[in-house]
């Protein structure tokens, strides 16, 4: 189902004018909060998008991944110069399995969110938004690191990372997000890596993912409309790049745990506000 002809209902808070520094403003403090927990915040700016800015929920997921893959791009750009492949290559068998299976259901994903009613992708979003939620939560009670759930045995490695990325895969899909608020704890908790390390993998793991959903809804005709690369992709893209940079200045202000618990909640919130009030939003 193609969705290039479904257009945002006109608001008066924002204009054609009016939109873009919207996105843009409102993209900073976002991409600010996930930098400080080392996250790109798509999962913040999907409520936002479906919500303020009056996207239906198919378009809303496809701007989404296109904005990820922005951001995606700046952060391993920005940390080019100071990525180092000897720490990561530990991580290299686990890293390809989890893109295999990554790629695999963004490409089925991409395909079921033009398939679904908006009604039945909003509550299924709001399902796996509630889900994240209430992960970053429980990773702010967790110590940083542990070692290693899965054996240090690449059949084991292999296999958990197809599993694992399958679902990286179908959520990147289907919420228009990088991964990284799945990918590190996966990283961190199942094969043993730092946290920093972690950080830098899971943007080579999200790169292709959200690359896959960028072209697989290119193809779908949603990004048809120039007015929504104006008015939102780009100034949202900036924004949350902005955004990090900033959080990655100031980590270390307040503790990553307790970040991590309030934006959880913020995370659920949000989400119920926006997804579970849709059917009354249109009636």
């Amino acid at each position: 189902m193609s969705t290039h002809s479904e257009q945002p209902p006109t608001r008066s808070a924002e204009t054609a004018h009016g939109r873009p520094w919207y996105a843009f403003g409102i993209a900073i403090p976002i991409g600010t909060l996930g930098g400080l927990i080392g996250l790109g915040g798509a999962e913040f700016r999907l409520p936002v998008l479906a919500g303020p800015l009056g996207y239906l929920a198919r378009r809303a997921v496809a701007l989404n991944v296109a904005i990820s893959l922005i951001t995606v791009i700046a952060s391993l750009l920005i940390r080019g110069g100071t990525i180092s492949f000897a720490p990561i290559a530990p991580l290299l068998l686990p890293m390809g399995a989890m893109i295999a299976g990554a790629l695999i259901t963004a490409f089925v994903g991409t395909g079921l969110v033009g398939k679904l009613s908006n009604e039945r992708l909003e509550h299924i979003i709001l399902v796996f938004l509630v889900v994240i939620g209430s992960l970053l939560i429980i990773e702010g009670f967790l110590p940083n690191q542990i070692p290693a759930l899965v054996p240090d045995d690449p059949l084991w490695r292999a296999i958990t990372g197809v599993l694992f990325g399958l679902v990286i895969g179908l959520v990147s899909s289907m919420l228009g997000v990088a991964g990284g608020e799945l990918i590190i704890p996966t990283l961190v908790f199942a094969y043993g890596a730092e946290i920093k390390v972690a950080g830098t993998a899971s943007l080579l793991i999200s790169l292709p993912t959200v690359l896959m959903g960028v072209v697989r809804y290119a193809g779908q005709g949603v990004y048809a409309a120039r007015s929504d690369m104006r008015q939102t992709i780009i100034p949202m893209g900036i924004g949350s790049v902005i955004g990090a940079i900033i959080g990655g200045l100031l980590v270390g202000i307040a503790p990553s745990s307790v970040l991590k618990v309030g934006l959880g909640i913020i995370l659920i919130w949000s989400a119920t506000r926006i997804f579970s009030h849709a059917r009354k939003r249109k009636a």
